[in-house]
């Protein structure tokens, strides 16, 4: 038989390659001569460059940036053999696992570290940049991004802004007159995985700000923010970023590399699966095995299981999904058309009982899946 091995990660507790192999011992346990490939995926959250790193020929650059709060970070992004590609995840220098859980507060953060990430890379010659936007800690909608390349935010009196949350309902002009030279010549592709409006009910401010650090009252303000941001960038630039699907990703990340850097927002798991070469790979596979910390209302929106599925239907693969959790009903299930569904859970405790059980937990949940099928086949 042929396994495909194609997870994201359990976020917390293991990554894509740890749960191939962990999956790889509990079916080798019943099939012990099966072909089983190893294809760990991502959505452009935060993990996809070690799952970038897997498939593509690329070498790791340390950069000294300015994390969420301003504060010296060692950081980095990867590059391709020729130099010709890099890849930057936003996590790696504005992510929220840079900051202790009571430094949250996207009123106060920054994505101007991602900015000196992206300028480095094109100082070093590249000439297309692919970012990964999952994990951010911001609400700045790329402000801070856009300062690090040269524009520059003024207030009414044409003060320079510190360019966070809180400041965005005081932009009045957007400065263009210092941008570095060499942007307008690469190409930017943004792995997103949502999509999100700028602002509303559903937009970056209400949707994610609350995981952020924002309070009730923070995120009525950085929503205001965010309207009164989309007017200026209107005005200047000729851009209703409000129509723009997914402008509300990453804290408005989104609207912010459309304006900034004319950036295109593309399928996080499209792009990752094609680097992988996916839907050729699983040419005569028997099962997919797919997972995730938890399979929720979210998956088929863009996420890594949609992608699967979406490839193990145009060859009839049937899929199988093992989870941390599951939080969907079963006509939810039936809708998404998988064919294995389970919890890996194996009794009751804490999140981080689960976490640290997620090894022997995984692997007694593929034995059983494999046990499974393995009647069935008699």
């Amino acid at each position: 038989m042929k396994f495909i091995l194609a997870p994201d990660k359990y976020k917390g507790s293991l990554t894509g390659q740890q749960f191939c192999e962990i999956v790889e011992r509990g079916i080798r346990r019943v099939f012990p001569n099966a072909e089983i490939v190893h294809m760990p995926l991502a959505d452009g959250g935060d993990g996809t460059m070690e799952v970038v790193k897997y498939y593509l020929k690329v070498s790791k650059v340390s950069v000294s940036v300015q994390d969420p709060l301003f504060r010296d970070v060692e950081s980095g992004y990867l590059i391709s053999k020729g130099k010709e590609t890099a890849f930057v995840e936003m996590s790696e220098a504005s992510g929220y696992k840079l900051l202790e859980k009571d430094e949250l507060n996207c009123m106060l953060t920054t994505s101007y570290g991602m900015g000196q990430l992206i300028a480095h890379a094109i100082k070093q010659g590249a000439k297309e940049i692919v970012l990964g936007i999952g994990g951010s800690a911001t609400n700045d909608a790329g402000m801070g991004m856009a300062k690090a390349l040269g524009y520059q935010f003024l207030d009414e009196e044409g003060n320079q802004l510190t360019p966070i949350g809180e400041n965005l309902v005081k932009v009045s002009k957007i400065d263009v007159s210092n941008v570095l030279p060499g942007l307008k010549n690469i190409q930017i592709k943004v792995a997103c995985d949502v999509n999100n409006p700028l602002y509303g009910k559903e937009g970056a401010a209400y949707v994610y700000a609350p995981q952020k650090g924002a309070s009730p009252e923070d995120v009525v303000f950085l929503d205001e923010g965010l309207q009164s941001f989309a007017k200026v960038v209107q005005q200047q630039f000729g851009v209703d970023v409000q129509q723009i699907p997914g402008a509300g990703a990453a804290g408005g990340i989104g609207a912010g590399t459309k304006v900034f850097l004319d950036a295109e927002l593309i399928s996080g798991i499209d792009l990752v699966k094609s680097m992988a070469d996916f839907d050729n790979a699983i040419d005569g596979a028997d099962w997919i095995i797919t997972g995730e910390g938890q399979l929720d209302g979210q998956t088929l929106s863009g996420k890594t299981i949609d992608g699967v599925m979406q490839s193990a239907k145009a060859k009839n693969i049937p899929v199988a999904t093992l989870c941390g959790s599951v939080a969907v009903s079963m006509e939810e299930l039936e809708t998404m058309g998988l064919h294995y569904v389970t919890s890996i859970l194996n009794g009751i405790g804490t999140l981080e009982d689960a976490k640290r059980k997620s090894v022997e937990n995984l692997e007694q949940a593929s034995y059983n899946f494999a046990k499974l099928l393995n009647q069935a086949r008699k």
